[in-house]
């Protein structure tokens, strides 16, 4: 069989879309990266803040052991949070005691696809963007409803029907403030 350079060099060209189509699909990943980055700092960022104005309202000292100006103090008590021990209830449904809280956390951090963070950098470039929005943050409710539930226990569900009543009330005016401003931009 003879291969003739024609058909070597459409070989070629095929393999080296082939290449740049994976390169493509790994830097679509990136925005992705960005955005988690750039949440967890964000988070890190208002927490510490948080401790240090609550410190400078009650007149005591803020956080300051933990790395300089007490920045790694968010770090740490992260890292405490991931060793401590998990109790399971004995009486209640363990799967909805793990689900539930997970539900929550994903339904927020979902949430942040359809927030444009610039001209061209939208992790979902939807037209139902706002409604989407609203749509995914309503679903944090139910997880908190799930937790509180599945422990079979009065003082857990009641806690868990306050948390979501809470998170119910400042999702109604929210909804329909964003809503008004949605229609006025429509017309």
């Amino acid at each position: 069989m003879i291969i003739d350079r024609v058909e070597v060099e459409t070989i070629n060209s095929f393999w080296k879309l082939e290449l740049l189509k994976e390169v493509y699909g790994l830097i679509s990943i990136l925005p992705i990266l960005t955005l988690l980055l750039g949440i967890t700092i964000e988070v890190l960022v208002i927490v510490w803040l948080e401790r240090e104005i609550s410190a400078s309202i009650q007149q005591r000292i803020g956080p300051e052991y933990a790395g300089p100006l007490g920045l790694l103090q968010a770090i740490a008590d992260g890292t405490k949070l991931l060793f401590k021990e998990d109790i399971l209830p004995s009486q209640g449904d363990i799967s909805l005691f793990s689900i539930g809280p997970s539900i929550a956390v994903i339904s927020v951090l979902l949430s942040f696809l359809v927030i444009p963070l610039g001209y061209h950098f939208v992790l979902a470039n939807l037209i139902i963007g706002v409604f989407l929005w609203i749509s995914i943050s309503s679903i944090a409710p139910i997880g908190l409803l799930m937790a509180g539930y599945s422990s079979n226990n009065k003082y857990s569900f009641s806690g868990g029907l306050r948390a979501a009543a809470q998170s119910i009330s400042y999702e109604i005016p929210l909804t329909f403030c964003v809503l008004a401003i949605s229609l006025r931009v429509i017309r």
